[in-house]
């Protein structure tokens, strides 16, 4: 077996400490709050890891830890960093019993990808007298000294500092910064002990005092309890290199004077969307919201194949749909050779050590984990031709000791059978399609088949398809998108900027995980439609709760109905993902064929006639944005709430402005993945293309602003972090704009309109031959300021010289 080892930067191949077995640890999770998919890629990897070398023979005894104890001192819990006691704080429970939920989660998510579990799973917080003996000795030894509470390793004493991450010490960045500076004998010095703060619930009695570890100890003291000072592997990801794992091989190795680890295993990023998975920009799905979405758990553990594990993988909810659809048919492919199998045969061990495929397989294995091409070998000794069905289904249960998708158990189950039985699918349907299923039935049996056709298209119409077997009709639910297209981009979605308009208003809503309030809104605009030509787009942004059920029963309606019997336009737009705030914005937007475009919050509930004074005040050609609320700000930095009329930036609770000038103003930044500040920062487009931001009153009281779910749904610690990543967007774009600013703007440096004699970079007007023919696009820089300036493709009404 040969492997890709961090420490020397090859694939080496893997000579045990002791003949025949294999001593493995690999980083658990820290148990404040839910592991997220990556995680579990990481975990994935581990355990191939371990079921590889059990395969090939080794004995293999597994140590994963669970880190329940926090790391950081109570004064720093606004900033975030103590997560154990954040979550704490924030569910209103004990660090312990916080500690114990979210380790028992970790556990069943574990389970749900046919994770084998550790050996050991040994707790920070029941170890904390084997890290003081650590702590103690590595003072002894002097390679770590005492600071008023602090103990911090002195990693000038060990010269092989950094040779894990390759970090030079001279420009190392500090992992976790805690404690004074001044305490330190140099800045990179780590704490291997704290002191505790009064009203810390986490905290033990040591030779410095009442206190707690720190982070790295943890990991030195409880693998070398179980596994012995010096071990084969060790396994993370590859954000613990540095500083976790470096400080782990400096701390250990101090103590024992021998090599730590033999061989460092660290699995790549999971990606969302090509980004890292953080939830300060909600991507970090966990396995219960895959589960809500749909999905087999396991189906995320056939994804991971498809890359190798020191790989990046980039995971999209129409990358997992592929990766279930695969794993149904390798399911379904299992069944179908065990119905024509000798099924006693198939489930004995195959034994033929030098079997071509099984070796073929095993040198995949082999050759640095290499996974995908052994899915390849997999699937290519599923349809060779030499092989009956019974040598197929023992290859396939062999190569699942390892691949881990649990083909035994399904096949040992009632799934595969249910699902090809006609009467358990119907069970599943509500009654009034279960009666339109045995109608069809009787019409088939009468021979009717065009009437049984047109009651398959109206089951297909309802999300349903069917298939007419001997034994009766079996009735499986069709997949999202195969009922309507799905948004992996929000260029994806129907380009409509270039239609004429179709409606007075298109009103944009975006819906993730906010099934009561989209209800609300959606209902108080039928309530309030009066009789106004008005369409509704709302994008589906990845819901994990009721919210997507109830919007793909809207999008089979495609139509909403008014208090007085009128009908409005709905169109559903489907997201195989979040796609972040200012990207869902922009797919409405591109979808939307009304003359002026609306976003409205979900938070919004209208309660009387808004669109006779938005429609009057966006007559007006000089005005870009309108709404019932305002800001101002003199600064760049401070905003409030202004009556207006005139305003800088209208809020994005409900933003309306014409269709028209999306062309011009262009789109919104993808990077504003949360809503903060992305209605300012759009707001300004329209400032520095020359129109006016103003407020509309008498929209503000027919509305009525209901608290904002998702601004509630945030620790504060984390709405500083949205916030500031969006503030740093807008400032990078705006910092110069305070000329644009109603406290600093000069009128008269406004030239309003593109047949302005200065609209041209401000020194002149179009000459005859810059004009293109009538009707024809053309694009260049515009100023309708002195110090802002802006490019669009635009037609001119009029031939000026």
């Amino acid at each position: 077996m040969r492997i890709y080892n961090t420490l020397t930067r090859r694939v080496e191949e893997i000579v045990p400490l002791e003949p025949g077995k294999i001593k493995m640890y690999s980083c658990g999770p820290t148990v404040y709050r839910y592991i997220h998919i990556g995680n579990l890629r990481t975990f994935t990897m581990a355990d191939w890891l371990r079921r590889t070398l059990e395969y090939l023979g080794y004995e293999v005894f597994h140590v994963k830890n669970i880190t329940d104890v926090g790391h950081m001192r109570h004064e720093l819990l606004d900033r975030g960093e103590d997560k154990i006691q954040a979550q704490a704080r924030k569910e209103g429970k004990t660090s312990a019993e916080i500690a114990r939920f979210y380790t028992e989660a970790f556990h069943r998510d574990e389970a749900k990808l046919n994770i084998l579990p550790a050996h050991v799973f040994p707790r920070a917080s029941e170890h904390i007298p084997e890290m003081i003996q650590v702590i103690e000795e590595l003072l002894r030894k002097g390679f770590a000294y005492e600071v008023r509470g602090y103990v911090y390793f002195d990693i000038q004493r060990f010269p092989g500092y950094g040779k894990l991450s390759r970090n030079l010490l001279e420009y190392m960045q500090i992992g976790i910064h805690e404690g004074s500076d001044a305490d330190r004998r140099h800045p990179e010095d780590f704490p291997l002990w704290k002191p505790a703060e009064p009203g810390r619930d986490m905290a033990w009695d040591s030779p410095w005092g009442r206190g707690f570890p720190g982070w790295h100890i943890e990991c030195s003291a409880m693998s070398m309890k179980y596994l012995g000072p010096h071990f084969d592997i060790h396994t993370g990801g590859v954000d613990n290199i540095f500083p976790h794992h470096e400080d782990e091989i400096a701390q250990s190795e101090a103590y024992s004077g021998q090599p730590f680890v033999n061989y460092w295993v660290h699995a790549q990023h999971l990606l969302a969307d090509g980004q890292k998975m953080a939830k300060s920009v909600s991507n970090d799905y966990t396995c219960a919201e895959i589960e809500a979405r749909g999905f087999d758990p396991l189906a995320l553990r056939y994804l991971y194949t498809t890359a190798l594990y020191r790989s990046r993988l980039n995971f999209t909810f129409r990358a997992l749909e592929a990766a279930q659809i695969a794993l149904e048919r390798l399911r379904e492919r299992a069944y179908d050779l065990w119905l024509r199998a000798d099924q006693e045969r198939a489930l004995r061990s195959l034994e033929d050590e030098e079997q071509p495929w099984r070796l073929a397989f095993r040198r995949e294995l082999e050759n640095d984990l290499n996974i995908p091409r052994a899915m390849a070998v997999l699937s290519a000794m599923l349809r060779a031709p030499e092989l009956d069905a019974t040598r197929k289904l023992q290859l396939l249960l062999d190569f699942d000791r390892v691949l881990g998708f649990d083909i035994k158990s399904y096949l040992m189950s009632e799934k595969p059978r249910q699902r090809r039985e006609p009467q358990h699918s119907q069970h599943l349907l509500p009654a009034e399609l279960a009666a339109l299923v045995r109608e069809r039935e009787a019409l088939r049996r009468q021979r009717d088949y065009e009437g049984a056709d047109a009651l398959r298209l109206r089951l297909l119409q309802r999300g349903w398809k069917v298939s007419d077997l001997p034994e009766g009709t079996l009735v499986r639910p069709r997949r999202l998108s195969e009922e309507f297209p799905v948004l992996s981009r929000w260029q994806d979605a129907p380009d409509a900027t270039q239609l004429p308009s179709r409606y007075a208003f298109s009103l944009n809503l975006l819906a993730r995980n906010n099934y009561k309030d989209l209800e609300r809104c959606l209902d108080s605009i039928c309530r309030h439609a009066n009789g106004h030509s008005l369409e509704v787009v709302v994008i589906e942004n990845g819901s994990t709760d009721e919210t997507l059920p109830f919007l793909r029963e809207l999008a089979r309606r495609a139509e909403l109905v008014g208090a007085n019997g009128e009908q409005l336009a709905l169109r559903v737009l489907f997201a195989d993902h979040n796609l972040g705030f200012a990207a869902a914005r922009n797919a409405t937007m591109r979808a939307s064929q009304g003359a002026i475009i609306v976003w409205l919050d979900t938070s919004v509930e209208i309660q009387g006639d808004i669109w006779t004074p938005l429609e009057q005040t966006l007559a007006d050609p000089q005005i870009g944005v309108t709404g019932p609320f305002g800001l101002i700000t003199e600064d760049l930095r401070e905003f409030r709430e202004e009556s207006g009329p005139e305003v800088d930036a209208i809020e994005g609770y409900l933003f309306a402005f014409r269709r028209a000038l999306l062309n011009e103003v262009g789109w919104l930044d993808e990077k504003f993945r949360f809503y903060r500040l992305a209605d300012v920062h759009y707001s300004f487009f329209f400032k520095a293309a020359g129109y006016r931001v103003v407020v509309c009153p008498e929209v503000a009281a027919r509305l009525i602003r209901h608290p904002h779910r998702e601004w509630y749904s945030l620790t504060e610690e984390e709405r500083r972090t949205k916030s500031k990543k969006n503030y740093d967007v807008f400032r990078a774009r705006w910092h110069h704009g305070q000329s644009l600013l109603v406290a600093y703007c000069n009128p008269a440096h406004r030239w309003y309109g593109h047949d302005h004699p200065y609209h041209l970079e401000g020194t002149h007007s179009h000459g005859p031959g810059e004009l293109p023919p009538p009707g024809v696009m053309h694009s260049h820089e515009h100023q309708h300021w002195p110090d802002h300036a802006h490019s669009h493709p635009h037609l001119h009404a009029v031939q000026t010289v």
